[in-house]
């Protein structure tokens, strides 16, 4: 315990002086913002490291207008029951919760979830000829499943009053990179057109990131901080697992200096992501900004079409900061819908003993669990 603490405090004094030098070399890049940016579209193919693009001035801190009172705010997000082979059948479930939040106008909310159970061999053994586990794809198919039903809730929700569709987490599919192509387009194209339904239904789709852990900002001050002739990683810095000569913030989060530099309310410059993975999102790439929504700096994301609308962008900002306020520090509605997907150790056995009755029902003989999963259910001592 004392070993950590000197660590912790030796940490601070560390990070107090990478934020200082980060700060510098943003007000830096303020003048030379133009040429970073045309050295990272020059040298794109050869900078390893993930950077984003400012589409604003650097020192842009835009306050947040006030939303109108009647609007509509939608959010989605799930849960699973994984398999588990000491159980009375091989399946899992996928629980997706929903919420429409009607703001000013009378009409009553939704906030239910719609569960579905997976059991056929194609559902539970097709992703091992990727060699993806079960529980993995079962967490991808839980994400577009997320997104359909978001889309479903917004055309239907779609009227008069202004909306907004939330989803907790990022828009920009990391893990995607790592799968085979056959196993990304049983996963990509149904999101892709479930944003496709809420673009022709002008309601804009915002990603909201607590505690985001992203450099992507920091990222490009590297460029400034790049000693050599260009930022030509391939040949200067191939193995960027060791100690390189830009890595002088190394560690510190976006989020660190914008909170330095933003106000309760206001908004960062906005900027471009250039993760390769955007690449198969066509004309719905994903762009983001930092917003100081009063109790820590969230990173906000949307897909192109949003950001280029500043009327669109604006007002969907507006929304998001008022249902942070209504939430006291995290927005109500996703809030809710996770509340409406987490499926607790109760409804796991209820959902077993409910299984467990079809298949008797259905004249299966010598239903039951494992020996294994009976004794941990129960304590001889």
């Amino acid at each position: 315990m004392q070993g950590l603490s000197q660590h912790l405090t030796l940490e601070a004094v560390a990070s107090r002086q990478r934020l200082e030098l980060a700060q510098q070399h943003l007000k830096n890049a303020y003048e030379s913002q133009q040429d970073l940016i045309d050295r990272q579209e020059k040298w794109r193919d050869r900078i390893l490291f993930a950077n984003a693009t400012p589409i604003e001035p650097l020192e842009t801190c835009i306050d947040i207008p006030v939303p109108p009172k009647i609007h509509t705010v939608i959010a989605t997000d799930g849960s699973q029951i994984a398999p588990n082979h000491h159980e009375i059948a091989y399946c899992y479930l996928l629980n997706i919760g929903r919420v429409v939040l009607h703001y000013g106008q009378n009409r009553h909310p939704i906030l239910d979830s719609l569960p579905e159970v997976f059991y056929r061999p194609e559902d539970l053994y097709m992703s091992r000829q990727w060699g993806i586990r079960t529980e993995e794809w079962m967490s991808f198919r839980r994400t577009a499943s997320e997104a359909t039903v978001l889309a479903e809730l917004a055309c239907a929700a779609k009227g008069e009053a202004p909306a907004l569709a939330m989803v907790d987490g990022s828009l920009i599919y990391w893990f995607l990179e790592q799968l085979p192509m056959d196993a990304r387009d049983r996963i990509l194209p149904p999101i892709l057109e479930a944003w496709q339904q809420m673009r022709d239904a002008q309601i804009p789709l915002m990603g909201y990131l607590s505690a985001s852990r992203s450099i992507e900002t920091m990222n490009f001050l590297r460029l400034l901080a790049c000693p050599h002739p260009a930022p030509d990683c391939k040949t200067y810095c191939p193995n960027q697992l060791e100690k390189v000569a830009c890595k002088i913030f190394e560690q510190l989060r976006d989020t660190s200096v914008w909170a330095t530099r933003l106000k309760p309310g206001q908004r960062s410059t906005l900027w471009r992501s250039n993760s390769p993975i955007l690449e198969l999102y066509g004309d719905q790439t994903i762009y983001f900004c930092y917003v100081h929504v009063g109790t820590e700096i969230a990173r906000i994301e949307v897909p192109a079409w949003v950001a280029e609308s500043v009327t669109i962008l604006d007002q969907a900002l507006g929304l998001m900061l008022a249902q942070v306020q209504k939430g006291y520090g995290y927005p109500v509605a996703i809030a809710e819908a996770h509340n409406q997907a987490v499926v607790k150790g109760g409804d796991r056995t209820r959902f077993f003993a409910l299984l467990e009755q079809q298949m008797i029902k259905a004249g299966l003989k010598n239903v039951g669990t494992s020996y294994k999963e009976a004794r941990k259910r129960g304590s001889i001592a």
